[in-house]
């Protein structure tokens, strides 16, 4: 149930219901009404000759946060011979031990589990035998000289809060989180395998690249197919490979790129 912003009893449902003679007897968590709406007591023993006391008294759910166990969904003033409705209780008794309460009618409570209930008594008021009428209260009856009225409303209850969802081990693969530090991690072990068998003088494997890959890896090494019939038998001689010396493979392969320097060296046409 949401809080509001007070800490009033009267803003929550009740829990409980009793008769109490004095405060000493009221336990911590109830509270006396020892006053009707006018001001005046509400002892329900006064009278002449009368020395003792007995009030209503209530609890209410406070705990605003996690509300638990039952609440008071209603309240009924029964005449003594009237049976007691199912689910109904009577309300309890913080008395002294020379102090009774009148039989001729008895206030009867129903408790409901706070998840259950929709609607609650929220706060109890009294008054005396004369026609007022408290508003937004409902009228339960009449005891011992004073009215009694209770103030019924609808629980509010807590949002209940989402599941998690549950993912699948597939579903957590795909999972970008895990897919980040799966990539963090790859490279430094890609890297400690390929050092471990590559020559460090192979330039393209140098440390200077940041993963220690080149645009080789992957390509398998397979000779030509016009080479593989000399090799079709384990440790077979290579023939026919005509080995070249770089001096060689420069005078063969040698480029000056001179018609592209002389186009470069051009000077641009100047207008006349």
């Amino acid at each position: 149930m949401a809080a509001p912003e007070t800490n009033d009893p009267s803003c929550y449902p009740l829990t409980g219901m009793g008769w109490s003679s004095n405060p000493s007897t009221c336990p911590k968590e109830y509270q006396l009404i020892n006053t009707t709406a006018d001001g005046s007591s509400a002892n329900f023993a006064k009278g002449f000759g009368q020395k003792s006391s007995c009030f209503l008294c209530v609890s209410s759910l406070l705990n605003k946060e996690n509300p638990q166990g039952d609440i008071v969904s209603d309240i009924q003033l029964l005449p003594d011979k009237n049976p007691l409705p199912s689910g109904y209780a009577f309300i309890a008794e913080f008395l002294d031990p020379k102090v009774n309460v009148s039989k001729k009618k008895r206030l009867c409570i129903k408790r409901v589990p706070f998840s259950e209930a929709d609607t609650a008594v929220f706060d109890v008021k009294l008054t005396g035998k004369s026609k007022q009428i408290v508003p937004l209260y409902t009228c339960i009856g009449e005891l011992s000289g004073f009215v009694i009225w209770c103030r019924k409303g609808k629980v509010a209850k807590p949002k209940p809060l989402p599941k998690p969802r549950s993912i699948s081990f597939d579903m957590r693969g795909l999972s970008l989180e895990n897919e980040s530090s799966r990539i963090k991690e790859e490279p430094l072990v890609r890297i400690s395998k390929r050092r471990t068998n590559l020559e460090h003088k192979d330039s393209i494997y140098s440390a200077e690249n940041i993963y220690g890959i080149s645009a080789m890896d992957g390509v398998p090494f397979v000779l030509h197919p016009r080479f593989e019939s000399n090799v079709n038998v384990p440790n077979a001689n290579i023939r026919n490979f005509q080995i070249k010396s770089h001096a060689e493979i420069e005078n063969e392969y040698n480029y000056s790129f001179m018609t592209e320097k002389t186009a470069a060296a051009r000077l641009p046409p100047t207008a006349s």
